[in-house]
């Protein structure tokens, strides 16, 4: 807890996680912090209008479950009291490579498997118990406003979707845009006149379809664990998450470069049917689902870097996946986002947040989980995007490791602290571990 105040008015722009997170690290900081959205956000436990990948299966990785309880004390624990199964990342999920489990082990890691508009709910919920938030919902964001040079921002305006609204201005000494992928900041920068915002694209064509299962299951390969995740990769291309959530059974098909998994229930069980192990669809085939398969398709990750920009408007912010757009397979968003609060946290401690500042060390936290759900893309021939030494380096030796770790529980822990982004990429290749691949590899 900061004393004392930065500020005295703050406006988060989108109430999902970056922007509840935001808002939760904002309201030590601003005597006043509102929360704009479109939608209604009162006590929904079910997925927003603006956030139709809510349908999907969503991965709070290791390192985001550990922010979460940081600055929501308990938070871990209120969601088991809710029904929310929880587990040890290496022994409650059975993640596959090329078909072949890596070997499980303790972790210390806390896996939670609650979808997505389930953490939404619990983190409003937690935001609205504080007196200096306030939620505008079911408003739109129409623009910025700024003083007469164009160097500060000194508000946004801002309009109810009702039919008698009107018009009105949010006076704001920090605004932060965390609207998501749809972000019209880079738009709004360009009209006022500054350079453009450059970007980094990585083209996966992706589309996930998700089923929803009522149990218990005919034949249950989970059991009292959490999930089983055969990753798509190069020389198997389709993936899936098959998860035990608090209500249901659920389970995501991935495919990738136009592969399309079906949304007619006997096409996706026979896509089920096709992935490298015969456990999902033998679970599923005789299962009841829950209303038809639905799908998303997300064309690209999208890196846009503020940080490069030569000139910045004052007092305005980017987070979350309007600062970055991850490939959700890897399931890094909601944890990244959670990482980008600490960064606000500590450039606030400093005083009212210099944008350059803090654009350079929000790019170093997105530099390793862009490093590694990116360069894993890149891994596939056919994929548009930059690829450099260090990726291709990169994807040789995490297969390798992958490989060891069917046999190996110390490669496996290791893995999955940095894919849980607790540890960078970068500990992957510690002497010792190298060593181990290498004799993983050799035999």
């Amino acid at each position: 807890m900061m004393s004392g105040y930065v500020g005295d008015r703050a406006v988060v722009l989108g109430g999902s996680i970056a922007g509840s997170l935001a808002a939760r690290i904002l309201a030590d900081a601003y005597r006043e912090v509102t929360v704009v959205d479109r939608d209604d956000l009162t006590d929904r436990a079910d997925p927003r209008h603006s956030a139709p990948q809510g349908h999907h299966i969503h991965a709070l990785l290791a390192r985001g479950q550990q922010i979460l309880d940081e600055i929501f004390p308990g938070f871990t624990d209120e969601l088991v009291t809710l029904g929310v199964p929880t587990g040890d990342f290496g022994t409650s999920l059975t993640w596959y490579f090329k078909g072949t489990a890596i070997k499980k082990a303790e972790t210390g890691l806390t896996c939670v498997a609650a979808g997505r508009p389930l953490l939404e709910n619990r983190i409003r919920h937690r935001i609205r118990r504080l007196p200096h938030v306030m939620l505008r919902e079911q408003t739109d964001v129409l623009g910025l406003v700024t003083s007469p040079d164009r160097r500060t921002v000194t508000g946004v305006r801002v309009q109810g979707r009702s039919r008698d609204s009107a018009e009105e201005v949010l006076a704001a000494d920090l605004v932060v845009d965390a609207t998501g992928r749809g972000t019209r900041t880079p738009r709004w920068l360009a009209e006022l006149g500054y350079p453009q915002v450059p970007e980094e694209r990585v083209k996966m064509d992706l589309t996930y379809t998700t089923c929803h299962f009522r149990g218990p299951l005919p034949f249950d390969p989970i059991g009292d664990d959490i999930a089983l995740l055969p990753v798509a990769t190069p020389a198997v291309r389709r993936g899936a998450i098959f998860a035990r959530m608090p209500d249901r059974y659920s389970l995501s098909l991935t495919g990738v470069l136009g592969d399309r998994p079906p949304t007619d229930h006997e096409g996706f069980l026979a896509y089920a049917e096709s992935l490298p192990i015969p456990e999902v669809y033998k679970a599923l085939r005789a299962a009841e689902p829950i209303g038809p398969p639905t799908s998303f398709h997300f064309p690209a990750s999208i890196r846009r870097r503020y940080e490069r920009q030569t000139r910045h408007l004052r007092g305005l912010l980017v987070m979350g996946d309007a600062a970055c757009v991850f490939n959700p397979v890897y399931g890094q968003g909601m944890s990244v986002a959670a990482i980008q609060s600490l960064v606000l946290r500590e450039h606030l401690r400093q005083g009212p947040p210099e944008p350059r500042a803090f654009f350079r060390d929000l790019a170093g936290a997105i530099d390793g989980p862009w490093d590694m759900s990116a360069g894993a893309d890149l891994g596939f021939p056919e994929v548009q995007g930059r690829r450099t030494a260090k990726t291709r380096l990169g994807n040789a030796y995490v297969t390798r490791l992958q490989a060891a770790a069917a046999g190996d529980s110390e490669l496996s822990v290791a893995f999955l602290r940095a894919a849980g982004l607790v540890d960078p990429p970068q500990a992957l290749m510690r002497p010792r571990l190298i060593s181990r691949v290498l004799r993983g590899s050799a035999r």
